[in-house]
């Protein structure tokens, strides 16, 4: 693979996806078949019950993911889509681990919105982005949950334009 020109990160919140997922699930990059027992066994295991977003917070998570991404990990967001149940980001390169960068995202929202629960899944997914025309498509992809839902493609003022799209 050639240099990272980008990466979409994907999060999900709090007992909304389970393992064992009806949709399926992802176990060590692997997607896997649904598992009721096990979907079962995790939801019994919640210490909260799931989070949505409403759209008061989804609108204040996305001012926070930006800020971060600008002032914590220094790189532009191109795309950024914050549904009720999982949040898609596409970014431009960083110079800290993906793992330090999610946690980053995760925090800057759980700490904006002083909800006092879990908000977020453990883990997230990541795509890499080594060719322009990948990160154009990962950006229409993001864009295209906004437009689904009646948003514009670049629902939060604040987005950089992608070189690549």
């Amino acid at each position: 693979m050639g240099r990272t020109l980008g990466v979409m990160l994907t999060v999900t919140t709090y007992g909304t996806w389970l393992r064992g997922d009806r949709r399926g699930w992802v176990d060590d990059g692997k997607i896997m078949p649904a598992d009721p027992q096990r979907e079962d066994m995790d939801r019994q295991q919640l210490k909260s019950p799931p989070f949505y977003f409403n759209q008061a917070q989804q609108l204040a998570a996305g001012v926070f993911v930006i800020r971060s991404a600008r002032e914590k990990l220094r790189t532009p967001i191109w795309a950024l889509a914050i549904e009720p149940w999982h949040m898609h980001v596409v970014t431009g390169p960083f110079d800290k681990p993906i793992g330090e960068a999610s946690k980053e995202f995760k925090l800057s929202v759980l700490h904006g919105l002083h909800l006092g629960r879990p908000i977020w899944s453990k883990g997230y997914d990541k795509r890499w982005c080594a060719e322009p025309d990948v990160v154009a498509a990962r950006v229409r992809y993001v864009e295209r949950h906004n437009v689904r839902r009646d948003m514009p493609a670049q629902r939060w003022p604040g987005l950089d334009d992608c070189p690549y799209v």
